[in-house]
C-alpha cells in the first residue's frame, strides 16, 4: 500500500531503457548462444557466446559472461572472458573479473577489480603486464 518512493527511484535508475523494458537472464540460467537485444540487459546467470546490445550490459555479481559482447555501454560486477567492444563507458566494479581484449571509448576501473588482456581506448593501446604487477604499458 505504502511505497518507499525513494527505495522505487533507486530500483528504477539501476537500468533504465529508452525503450523502457529490460531484459534479464536470471540466477542459475545458462544460455549458448547469440542474442540480440535492441534495449539494456542485465546478466546475473551464465552466457557463452555471443551479445549484440543496443543499450547497455550489466553483468551482476553472480555473472558470467564468456564470448563476445558488444554494446553502448557496460557495467561489470562479475566474470568477463573473451572480446568487448564499448562504445561509451566501460565501468568495471571492484569485484569484476575480466580476462580478454577490449576497446572502448572511456573505461572506469575500480580499486580491487582484476584485469588481464589488452585494453584500446581512445584511439591508445594499453596493454597490461605480468599478472600480478600493477604496471600498464601504453603503446
Amino acid at each position: 500500500m505504502f511505497k518507499n518512493k525513494k527505495e522505487e527511484n533507486k530500483r528504477n535508475e539501476a537500468v533504465p531503457s529508452a525503450s523502457g523494458s529490460n531484459n534479464s537472464i536470471v540466477t542459475g540460467t545458462k544460455l549458448e548462444g547469440t542474442i540480440n537485444a535492441n534495449s539494456d540487459i542485465r546478466i546475473d546467470g551464465e552466457l557463452i557466446g555471443k551479445l549484440y546490445c543496443k543499450g547497455r550490459v550489466i553483468i551482476g555479481p553472480t555473472g558470467i559472461v564468456d564470448g563476445e559482447v558488444d554494446c553502448q555501454n557496460a557495467i561489470i560486477e562479475g566474470k568477463f572472458t573473451g572480446n568487448l567492444k564499448v562504445a561509451e563507458l566501460l565501468n568495471v566494479k571492484e569485484n569484476a573479473s575480466i580476462s580478454g581484449e577490449i576497446v572502448t571509448d572511456k573505461i572506469n576501473i575500480q580499486a580491487g577489480a582484476s584485469f588481464n588482456g589488452n585494453c584500446s581506448m581512445g584511439g591508445q593501446s594499453i596493454k597490461s603486464s605480468k599478472k600480478g604487477d600493477d604496471t600498464l604499458a601504453f603503446s
